[in-house]
């Protein structure tokens, strides 16, 4: 019986060792979850470390861009002064 209602979740079938799928069995006994409960709370955890993973990654790469540590003043004061030196008759931007 078809109601017209698309699903609002997916279903996915998974595989375990037996030895880690009792394991998998009990932590949800212990939390009163069931699988479903345990796996969205599990994957929301690796997205979010991978997410932080990436962050390190580009932070540190970052880092490596940036030798002489300029912070965000020091950087507005470069570009202020380097548009000073490009600007006709070296006037300065009236604000």
């Amino acid at each position: 019986m078809n109601t017209g209602r698309s699903r609002s979740s997916r279903v996915f079938t998974i595989s375990f060792p037996e030895g880690l799928a009792r394991e998998v069995d009990q932590i949800a006994k212990e939390e009163s979850r069931n699988l479903s409960e345990l796996f969205r709370e599990a994957f929301r955890t690796y997205r979010t470390e991978r997410i932080r993973q990436r962050l390190r990654i580009d932070r540190k790469y970052a880092q490596s861009r940036n030798p002489r540590e300029y912070r965000k003043r020091d950087v507005e004061h470069l570009v202020g002064e380097i548009r000073s030196a490009t600007r006709p008759n070296g006037k300065k931007k009236e604000r």
